[in-house]
């Protein structure tokens, strides 16, 4: 045996099949996580050089193109705004009947106290007849523009995981949330702007926190990005002193020309929302300031919104939402937590419409006014609703899964609805019975997607926005 020869068979004995999985496994490994990394790219819309939230066409041609929520977290009570119960007024003071409370689970109050009448008066307005109450004298305006469900129910009573099945279709964290299912179908009409901006306008943050408007499993530019309403939208969107615009810039093509070969390399989602994330930051550094001045609207326009330039209002959110839609922006929700009345319901209540009211309905003027309606769904409501049954004293209410009430207007809802009914307590959901699961299909049959069939593929399992349940409310159709 000559050297070469020696060489080769010491090299052999060492090359053995475990000596390969071993050695090799990372290799392996990266083989293996870029083919399922490229399943999941490509079933994600996520290509090297394209942009990721570019435009895409739904399953059918849909009504809406576009959506703004305004998220009351915390719970409004629908005895009080929207489900008028003369019986509960006649039997305040009185125990609920035995067969009512049978099996009932509350979050604090005993079952069993008494009940509490409505703590405000209720007429009917507009062509419809809807019955609102006297604390909404401003959506009263638009009851004609608008679709009222009084039949809504849920599978939770405490708030975090109740928002969080509110807005990801279940009690669990780490689902995305409606507004990434939105951005992952229809994509986004702007490059400049996130799809999917949020504001947050309450006394306190949600429950929920950030879980409320996530992109779960999704990508990461699905995720809703949190604005600001005064100063920068975003924070560190100014450039600091001693950074020009040639600096930003050069350092940027260097940091994305670097992403753009790991992604090419192994096809990662993250790194293409990551590039997709300073491209965005840059863009927004011109486009975002201007968008977010609202004191270039004309003065009558501020004044039907009850805006104040510089104010971290809802007001002032509601404005900005219609501004960002208009740019372009696929999904806008406002979360106004504020609306947990255990006890001083009469006052607080009457306070959250006040600072809530008058904007909400100038939002829907708005749009009808600009032809924005027609393809925007505006969406009103909280978690769930209040208890018939009283809770501090004499005026307060605790949490209530059973029914709740919310109301909807524009993207091919029916303009004018009252749909369904509550028992004469208002305690449970009785006609027409819509679920959160529900108004998920319905919202995403307006957006032009069958909710069965928009799914995402993860840890082995096709996952949807609805789980496995979840009916399109025909009678809220146009």
């Amino acid at each position: 045996m000559n050297k070469f020869e020696h060489l080769l068979h010491q090299q052999r004995q060492f090359t053995t099949r475990r000596w390969f999985f071993k050695e090799c496994g990372v290799g392996l490994g990266a083989i293996a996580l870029r083919g399922l990394l490229g399943q999941s790219s490509s079933h994600a819309g996520v290509s090297v050089g394209a942009h990721p939230l570019a435009p895409k066409k739904s399953h059918f041609p849909g009504k809406a193109k576009r959506v703004i929520y305004l998220f009351m977290a915390g719970a409004p009570s629908h005895l009080e705004l929207f489900d008028h119960k003369p019986q509960l007024a006649k039997f305040n003071g009185t125990l609920p009947p035995e067969e009512l409370i049978k099996g009932y689970r509350s979050a604090f109050i005993n079952p069993s106290s008494t009940l509490l009448g409505p703590k405000f008066k209720f007429s009917k307005h507009g062509k419809s007849g809807a019955e609102l109450s006297e604390v909404l004298p401003h959506l009263a305006e638009v009851a004609d523009d608008i679709a009222i469900v009084r039949s809504m129910h849920t599978d939770a009573f405490n708030h975090a995981p109740a928002q969080i099945m509110m807005n990801t279709g279940s009690q669990q964290f780490g689902r995305p949330s409606l507004g990434a299912w939105t951005t992952y179908g229809l994509g986004s009409e702007t490059q400049d702007l996130p799809a999917y901006v949020v504001f947050s306008t309450g006394g306190k943050g949600t429950s929920g926190g950030a879980s409320n408007w996530g992109c779960g499993f999704l990508p990461a530019f699905h995720n809703g990005t949190l604005f600001r309403t005064g100063g920068d939208p975003v924070l560190y969107l100014s450039n600091p002193k001693g950074v020009d615009d040639s600096m930003q810039k050069d350092t940027l093509e260097t940091i994305n020309r670097l992403n753009t070969q790991r992604l090419g390399l192994i096809g990662d989602p993250e790194i293409a929302a990551r590039i997709n994330a300073y491209e965005m930051a840059y863009r927004m550094q011109h486009v975002a300031p201007e968008v977010m001045d609202i004191s270039k609207e004309p003065q009558h326009v501020r004044e039907m919104y009850g805006a104040e330039p510089g104010k971290p209002t809802f007001a002032n959110s509601c404005l900005l939402a219609r501004r960002l839609i208009e740019k372009g922006v696929r999904f806008v929700q406002i979360f106004h937590e504020s609306w947990d009345q255990h006890g001083s319901l009469k006052k607080d209540l009457k306070h959250n419409c006040e600072v809530t009211d008058k904007a909400s309905a100038a939002l829907v003027k708005d749009l009808k006014q600009r032809g924005l309606l027609e393809d925007t769904i505006v969406i009103w409501g909280g978690e769930f609703g209040r208890t018939p049954m009283v809770q501090g004293g004499d005026d307060g209410r605790d949490h209530h899964p059973n029914c709740f009430s919310m109301w909807m207007a524009g993207g091919g809802i029916k303009p004018g609805l009252t749909l369904g009914e509550s028992d004469d307590f208002g305690f449970n959901a009785t006609v027409d019975k819509v679920h959160v699961h529900d108004l998920h299909a319905t919202l995403l049959h307006l957006l032009g997607f069958d909710h069965t069939k928009l799914t995402h593929r993860f840890q082995g399992r096709d996952f949807r926005l609805t789980d496995v349940s979840g009916e399109v409310v025909k009678k809220l159709l146009a």
